[in-house]
């Protein structure tokens, strides 16, 4: 995947851009796959098959002369998990469900469970077994019925990706409401948002980090979201609570965090 820096380009020049890239895949050994196009924000992120990136980086130089900022080798798995189904239009650009194209734009959702050690301790590893099962009934549930991916489970949680933080939203508060009155099951999430390429060479490897930080920071039965989410959801109905500037492991700056009321 690459990603590209639009400047002064408008989207018809990108996907004039992108069909330039299509004439020239069978001399370069590329396959252009689809792209994503972030027009407020400036940027375009393009899925190909390239034995290398160097040879990615030859044919856009050879058919429009638009390099890419970054790119960064994916495996399909990793890349189905994070971004989820992708539907295309006629020009290749990916669609979200709804039809609107897809900015490329995901929320990163951690799932945990308050105490799971102290279960087992406590109750017997049977109770402990049976907090995770239901926890996992639950998320995985509430996954399908919100359009989330599943990308990984952490033992006493889930890693998972939605393509809108109102959607993660909305099963983060089913989630809570669903396990209210399980015994032994306090469920901790954390939400932030990002870009499917960063300068990383990992996928989401910020996005995933803080989401992860921040779901270690909330209490069972609590929502806390980076200052990103609460900013794409203001005037969608989500209430919020503002904790302040908090210092997470692994980020040189405090980060704004909020309970989801």
């Amino acid at each position: 995947m690459s990603t590209l820096g639009l400047g002064d380009a408008t989207p018809e020049e990108i996907e004039a851009a992108h069909r330039a890239d299509l004439e020239m895949q069978d001399a370069s050994g590329v396959r252009w796959v689809s792209y994503w196009l972030n027009a407020p924000d400036g940027k375009s992120f393009c899925l190909a098959e390239a034995p290398d990136s160097e040879s990615l980086k030859a044919c856009h130089k050879a058919s429009h002369g638009l390099m890419p900022h970054n790119v960064i080798e994916l495996d399909a798995p990793t890349m189905s998990a994070f971004l989820g189904p992708m539907d295309t239009d006629k020009g290749d650009r990916v669609l979200l469900d709804d039809g609107k194209l897809d900015t490329g734009l995901r929320a990163i959702m951690f799932t945990d469970i308050e105490g799971s050690t102290s279960i087992s301790t406590e109750h017997g590893d049977d109770a402990a077994v049976e907090a995770v099962r239901r926890h996992d009934e639950i998320v995985r549930g509430y996954l399908d019925e919100f359009s989330g991916s599943e990308v990984k489970h952490t033992g006493d949680g889930v890693l998972a990706s939605f393509t809108s933080v109102i959607k993660a939203l909305g099963a983060a508060t089913e989630m809570h409401r669903a396990s209210t009155d399980i015994e032994n099951l306090r469920i901790k999430i954390g939400i932030s948002a990002g870009e499917p390429v960063e300068e990383s060479s990992d996928i989401y490897g910020a996005s995933v980090n803080l989401a992860a930080r921040i779901c270690a920071k909330a209490a069972g039965g609590q929502t806390l979201v980076a200052g990103t989410v609460r900013d794409l959801a203001i005037g969608k109905g989500v209430g919020f609570s503002a904790i302040g500037e908090i210092d997470l492991k692994g980020f040189p700056e405090p980060v704004r965090l909020f309970s989801v009321e």
